[in-house]
Formats: structure tokens, C-alpha cells, sequence
């Protein structure tokens, strides 16, 4: 396969995998009676564990009054719960209730687990290359993001 089709094949899987995500979440938020983006926030604390306000803004790369605002819906039905953190009294640690547990365990991201299985199914010396290479790429666009804004 030519490089320019790999390139081709590369974007065309990654934008049926968005896509197909995308889809998928709508259901999902529709059965749950959460919103998309508190989906996303219970993914994200399920995955990473427990983070700051700020933490959390800076991956949903959105302003800490926005995600204030949506903590404050999720606080208020029993997703999360806000809790000093034990290292530094100033900040606030957002955590999963266990009614937000039991709902991430609900939440099926099917593209996600299938980009996660493929690559971890690579060698790890090709895996560590393919994220070195994957980071670069991400640079670059959340590069050309900024410029454009």
C-alpha cells in the first residue's frame, strides 16, 4: 500500500472510530439520563482516578468555571462527590460516588477498547515507537488548534 493510502487508511479508521464513539455515547447518555459531557467526565475519573478541578479542566481542555458548572450538576446527582485533598487543604479532589462507579461500569466505549486492544496487542517495542510517533502527532495538532483560535 502506497503511503499516501496508509495516510488515507489511518485518518479514514480514526474518524469512523470518532464517529462510531460518538454514536455510541449518545445511546449510552440517552439509557444513563446523563449528558455527554458528564459521560466523559465519569470515563475519565473511572481511568485516571480521582483529580483537582483544575486537573479535570485541563483534560477536558475546557475553563474551570465551565467544569465547575458541570461538576456542580454531577455533585448534585450523585455522580461525584468534591473532597479536600489530604496533601494541599486549597485543593478539591472530584471523585466518583458509587452511583457514578456503578454507572461508568454501564458505560460501554466500544472504539475506545478496540484502539486500546490494538495497541496493546503490538510488540512493546512497535507500541512504544507508535507513541512516540502518536504524541508528535498530537503536538502538532493541538499546535495548529491554538493558532487557528
Amino acid at each position: 500500500m502506497s503511503g499516501s493510502r496508509s495516510i488515507d487508511r489511518i485518518v479514514e479508521t480514526t474518524i469512523y472510530l470518532n464517529t462510531e464513539s460518538r454514536r455510541l455515547a449518545r445511546e449510552q447518555c440517552a439509557k444513563l439520563g446523563i449528558t455527554a459531557t458528564q459521560l466523559n467526565v465519569i470515563k475519565l475519573l473511572q481511568t485516571v482516578g480521582d483529580l483537582s478541578l483544575s486537573e479535570l479542566s485541563k483534560r477536558m481542555v475546557a475553563t474551570n468555571s465551565t467544569v465547575t458548572g458541570i461538576v456542580d450538576r454531577m455533585v448534585a446527582a450523585n455522580l461525584v462527590t468534591r473532597e479536600q485533598s489530604v496533601d494541599d487543604r486549597r485543593v478539591w479532589k472530584i471523585k466518583l460516588t458509587t452511583q457514578g462507579k456503578a454507572t461508568a461500569k454501564k458505560i460501554d466505549v466500544a472504539p475506545w477498547e478496540i484502539l486500546r486492544g490494538a495497541v496493546m496487542a503490538l510488540p512493546a517495542d512497535e507500541r512504544t515507537q507508535l507513541i512516540a510517533t502518536l504524541d508528535k502527532i498530537a503536538d502538532y495538532v493541538e499546535r495548529t488548534v491554538k493558532k487557528e483560535t
